[in-house]
């Protein structure tokens, strides 16, 4: 019996990006890389720009975050739109350690904005200097900062969605149980794409996606590391931070959660499903083939990654009850 890993292929539309990128040579993060992945690609004023050609607004709002220390809120909504509709509450991704929470906008077009909610993306405290508890507690204080003045942001307080992508989606996990287990707010509904849930590097994908495709298992490592330090892997990992250690998933919302079958998280993603399964939660998982971490915004355009875009959009049109949502311009 042959002890080589071997991995599930990657689709055929995908596959160029990945060639082209592996021929750039070997990527590890290093300090020294950070302050840059943690910059915003576009000023402002550009980003501004951008969101009003598309008929949208953003300002920004100072919160307490994690012990009372200040972070920053943006709100993006639809010009001149007015009455309390549903909020939706995102958590940017970057392996716990860089990212930007008004990168990635564009994400969200075709199967949310559509829907005239207002949006909040959470500036929360990044790793190695801000380690766990910090960007978790930061996002659960961001987010009951926004319930309790749900009405001045035109927020209806029983309708606000969570999501995140990559870490940021395992930061959307944790804080929903931390919602849960210190009684609300509540919430209508997680969204979790590819999300980073385990720190323990047990899983047969992580051993796949190791020195091949997108946020592979050094990287993944890294960033736990960053975010746990010498406590990774060991039993002083609260299900807060690695959401994959919660013995139950009971009583958490409505939950949408997919990956790639070639990705790192794969392994750690179905389980997370089929644990919201048994603890009787309402969840729909997808699990793309041949895709690896992050297709939909590095390929937008592969027939797998608009299949998934337009599940997503279905499960939020459906849980949203929108059955004619507004169109953003674009």
């Amino acid at each position: 019996m042959s002890d080589v890993i071997t991995r599930p292929p990657f689709d055929p539309e995908l596959a160029p990006f990945l060639d082209a990128l592996a021929a750039r040579g070997p990527f590890r993060i290093t300090p020294e890389m950070l302050p840059r992945m943690r910059q915003l690609d576009v000023p402002l004023e550009t980003l501004d720009d951008r969101l009003h050609e598309r008929g949208l607004e953003r300002r920004s709002i100072t919160v307490p975050g994690y012990l009372g220390d200040p972070i920053e809120l943006a709100v993006i909504q639809r010009i001149g739109r007015t009455g309390p509709t549903t909020g939706v509450y995102t958590i940017h991704g970057g392996g716990m350690m860089f990212g930007h929470h008004l990168g990635n906008l564009d994400s969200y077009d075709h199967w949310l904005l559509d829907h005239d909610v207002v949006l909040v993306s959470v500036d929360y405290r990044l790793a190695p200097e801000h380690p766990d508890p910090y960007p978790v507690e930061d996002c659960a204080a961001g987010l009951v900062w926004v319930a309790e003045h749900a009405d001045e942001l035109g927020i209806d307080p029983d309708r606000i969605v969570i999501a995140g992508q990559s870490a940021g989606a395992g930061l959307a996990a944790g804080t929903a149980l931390l919602m849960r287990d210190r009684g609300g707010p509540a919430l209508l509904g997680q969204i979790l794409v590819s999300p980073m849930l385990d720190d323990r590097d047990r899983t047969v994908s992580t051993q796949q996606i190791d020195g091949v495709g997108v946020a592979d298992r050094q990287m993944t490592r890294a960033g736990w590391d960053a975010y746990l330090g010498a406590r990774r892997a060991t039993e002083d990992v609260s299900r807060y931070a690695a959401p994959a250690r919660a013995r139950s998933l009971a009583d958490l919302p409505s939950t949408y959660i997919d990956c790639g079958s070639a990705e790192v998280f794969r392994d750690e993603t179905v389980a997370y499903a089929s644990a919201l399964w048994a603890a009787g939660v309402d969840a729909e998982l997808h699990v793309w083939p041949g895709a690896f971490h992050g297709f939909t915004s590095m390929v937008p355009d592969a027939t797998v990654s608009r299949r998934a875009n337009g599940a997503l959009a279905d499960w939020t049109r459906r849980l949203l009850g929108d059955p004619h949502p507004v169109r953003a311009e674009r």
